[in-house]
């Protein structure tokens, strides 16, 4: 089985280092010859080319770059796979697809995202590929409800190395951070945009100071949304008590250094931050959107809360300040539920099943 695998992305985070870990489970578990079609000079295509994967590099502008049905296509004929699989949005959800029917190839996309589209759109960009893989149960629900058919969408989880968990150096954390050995750290790991949410933690900070002002909150991740949190941390006067860290290379290393975790978005697939979080043993608080009931689960490894209500959310986060035993029963219970259910071995299997039913029913087809 060849399989051609399209990450347009520029970074290797996210879905992108979900693309390595399935390129190179399937390699080692069942033989699978895998191509990556990358963008040119992206950290995704530098990992594969050093693991000694065939990696072909092409220029993609996102979703207006109309020459990347060409592109695709003619690095389709070139590699002549058995089924094309599309991990990225930035053009290639709709590009390859077509390229991949141009040029006579059946394909499948990863789903990452629970925004839902139009009707029509979804209809017609789904019905390009023969199996819509979701990260989570949540994506798949939003797509059924568009009216897709129940056995094309297959859920396969996004998961997490075994090997992934580190040890906090606390004393370095500290002094990176700038931070006391008494602070409380909350973190934030996401993108800084605006469905991440990070303005309600920001909104419930001047309460929660008033009884924790050792409370200290780290945004870790960049965006264009940057600018409008600033504003209004200046505004509530929280200068001292948030900082931008940006992207950070080490993030798996300094998850164990948190004390706890808040993720308040409006949306989200899944939230690999929700499992990285876990698997080093710290708590969340989340908000009950998308795919983060499966990340976390309710009074097991963290507490749901309503999106956007900063009432329940600064209720949940004060319940854990106050509570360090619930805090560490939380980080147990996060570390096995990734154990469990968020292993590669598992969506490896997963995605080389879905690669079967597809090649099956080609074969019945023809």
């Amino acid at each position: 089985m060849k399989i051609l695998h399209i990450e347009l992305g520029k970074h290797l985070y996210g879905g992108a280092k979900q693309v390595t870990f399935i390129m190179q489970g399937l390699h080692d578990d069942f033989g699978v010859t895998n191509v990556l079609l990358a963008t040119k000079g992206s950290a995704t295509a530098i990992e594969m080319e050093q693991r000694g994967f065939e990696v072909v590099e092409i220029s993609a502008k996102g979703d207006l770059d109309v020459g990347l049905l060409w592109r695709i296509k003619n690095v389709i004929q070139q590699v002549k796979p058995d089924v094309v699989h599309v991990h990225s949005r930035r053009g290639a959800d709709v590009w390859g697809g077509l390229a991949a029917k141009w040029a006579g190839v059946p394909a499948v996309i990863s789903r990452r995202v629970d925004n839902p589209e139009s009707l029509w759109v979804t209809k017609w960009k789904y019905g390009l590929y023969k199996k819509v893989i979701t990260i989570s149960e949540g994506i798949r629900q939003v797509l059924l409800a568009q009216s897709l058919p129940s056995d094309k969408v297959v859920t396969v989880r996004s998961a997490l190395a075994s090997d992934a968990t580190c040890e906090c150096d606390k004393q370095a954390f500290i002094k990176r951070f700038g931070l006391s050995s008494e602070d409380f750290v909350i973190g934030v790991v996401a993108q800084l945009i605006e469905r991440k949410g990070h303005r309600y933690l920001l909104d419930v900070l001047p309460e929660l100071l008033t009884h924790y002002p050792n409370l200290k909150v780290i945004f870790f991740g960049q965006g264009a949304y940057r600018s409008e949190l600033e504003a209004l941390i200046e505004t509530l006067n929280l200068q001292d008590c948030v900082q931008f860290a940006g992207f950070v290379k080490d993030m798996p290393g300094l998850f164990g250094c948190l004390d706890l975790l808040v993720h308040p978005a409006l949306m989200e697939g899944l939230g690999i931050s929700l499992l990285q979080a876990s698997q080093q043993g710290v708590p969340i608080v989340a908000s009950a959107v998308g795919g983060i009931p499966e990340a976390v689960e309710n009074e097991k490894n963290g507490l749901l809360v309503p999106p956007a209500d900063t009432t329940v959310l600064q209720t949940a986060i004060e319940r854990l300040l106050a509570q360090p035993e619930l805090r560490t029963s939380f980080g147990g219970s996060g570390q096995q539920l990734i154990k469990t259910q968020f292993s590669v071995q598992q969506m490896i299997k997963g995605n080389y099943a879905v690669y079967q039913a597809v090649l099956n029913e080609s074969v019945k087809g023809s």
